[in-house]
């Protein structure tokens, strides 16, 4: 990772550290997830930009929505007690859990009508070819 000094990033040197586009993090930026200093026409990155963008990927790989990244990210930033932010984690995660679950539940039910359906048309496969035979 190319890191400027007193940790502050490019958007360039972002990109490359999380493999993304700067259009994408241009897009974190007017979702509010990021909040860059400007220098001239250059977007300067802090720490706390990096963190958040770090949290940000997380929330997308577990599936989270952007609204729901954005409140943990303001969560995670709040200097209240954390008892409470731990909590909505949890429920937001166990509702993501819930509905990934859900998802494949029904994933495998189409994989077990997917089978019978072979199943079944094997079978009459094999009656032609025996007819045919």
């Amino acid at each position: 990772m190319a890191e400027s000094t007193k940790n502050r990033y490019t958007i360039t040197e972002l990109a490359r550290e999380f493999d993304l586009t700067a259009r994408a993090i241009r897009f974190y930026e007017e979702a509010g997830l990021l909040a860059p200093l400007r220098e001239g026409r250059k977007r300067v990155y802090s720490q706390g930009d990096r963190t958040r963008l770090k949290l940000t990927q997380r929330g997308k790989r577990l599936g989270l929505s952007l609204a729901e990244i954005r409140e943990l990210v303001l969560m995670y930033e709040s200097p209240r007690d954390t008892a409470p932010q731990l909590r909505r984690y949890l429920d937001v995660l166990a509702a993501h859990r819930h509905d990934i679950e859900e998802r494949m539940a029904d994933l495998q039910a189409t994989l077990d009508e997917i089978s019978s359906y072979e199943a079944e048309a094997r079978a009459l496969l094999q009656q032609h070819i025996r007819r045919d035979s």
